[in-house]
């Protein structure tokens, strides 16, 4: 295993979460190196670049053309994640894409149809799913903790970003926020459940400019189990999902978004006697650990054959995209997701 040669990789988009977590992510991977970086702009390129001692820079055109990258990490707007995701595979690259994925279920297609045909891999970046926490719930969960599994509960908000910010774009285009912060509860149900919805009601709250700032879903997988969802943009921050069951509850505090220094706790909740005095708690913590390293080590050594991934990577960002897609359009009664 340490003698796989690690991954050479161009990077799509100077985003700041490219800039806070992915690239140093990749610089601290024994599996991938930092080969390219690209920008619309060569200036910002350069720039970021510099920061990062990398040599290679330029737009990306650049990054695409370039023989010695093996993978893209693709963090532009997400309306232009379809046409640069395509390109990078028709160029034989694999492709790490920032989430959301795609603007809609057919872009979504249409990405995972190329990567398939250009014999690449094609990952989207939901970085929480690797944290060791969820790991605990569902152990936790496994060992009847909770007894049998009835319903989830996720939320997702924070305090409003600057006007003007790529994600107040109109929902066609790719901006709102389900795509950016609904997105995640909306996954972290299917990953525990590990099941897909057969239905889906949602409402979104638009502003004049046709980008949903807030909403809400519900969800229904078999045998009655529901998820319910909460977003906001402009809010006081939450990040945080329960997990409830006939004997007790399962909650996290800070479920999606955690800094590689960060601590988290998962807090289980139950009964030692059938009365409210007999409820009993206890805290577990969980040790830092760097998410974005894990889903970045993951992806690469799938790619070389190394160490299976835990899950099918073009299937997972297909049933995702038609759920967000479900949610978004306010309604959808679906036989099941196997279809995909």
């Amino acid at each position: 295993m340490m003698n796989m040669k690690p991954l050479k990789f161009g990077i799509i988009g100077c985003s700041r979460i490219a800039k806070r977590s992915v690239i140093p992510a990749i610089i601290k991977s024994e599996f991938a190196e930092l080969e390219i970086i690209g920008s619309r702009s060569t200036d910002k390129a350069k720039e970021f670049a510099s920061e990062f001692n990398c040599e290679k820079f330029g737009t990306y055109e650049d990054v695409i053309s370039d023989d010695s990258v093996d993978a893209v990490y693709i963090s532009t707007p997400i309306g232009t994640h379809e046409e640069w995701s395509i390109k990078a595979s028709e160029a034989g690259k694999h492709v790490y894409v920032e989430k959301s994925s795609a603007v809609n279920f057919d872009s979504a297609q249409k990405m995972v149809e190329s990567a398939k045909e250009n014999n690449v891999r094609l990952m989207e970046g939901f970085m929480f799913r690797f944290h060791p926490q969820h790991q605990k719930v569902k152990e936790l969960i496994k060992e009847g903790k909770i007894g049998e599994v009835k319903s989830f509960n996720g939320v997702f908000g924070f305090p409003a970003f600057p006007e003007g910010d790529i994600r107040y774009a109109a929902w066609v285009e790719g901006g709102g926020f389900l795509k950016d912060s609904g997105c995640y509860p909306i996954c972290a149900s299917r990953m525990i459940f590990d099941e897909e919805p057969y239905e889906a009601f949602g409402k979104l709250f638009f502003n004049e400019k046709f980008c949903d700032l807030s909403g809400s879903a519900i969800l229904f997988y078999e045998n009655g189990k529901t998820a319910t969802i909460s977003y906001i943009n402009g809010s006081y921050y939450q990040a945080k999902y329960e997990v409830w069951g006939t004997d007790g509850v399962i909650s996290l505090d800070r479920a999606y978004s955690v800094p590689p220094d960060f601590t988290t706790k998962v807090t289980l909740q139950y009964n030692s006697e059938n009365n409210w005095e007999g409820r009993r708690t206890e805290t577990f913590e969980i040790e830092p650990k760097d998410h974005f390293l894990e889903m970045l080590d993951t992806f690469c050594t799938e790619i070389t054959g190394t160490k299976k991934a835990p899950f099918d990577f073009e299937q997972d960002l297909l049933k995702q995209a038609k759920i967000l897609g479900w949610v978004g359009s306010g309604y959808h009664l679906a036989n099941s997701l196997k279809t995909i």
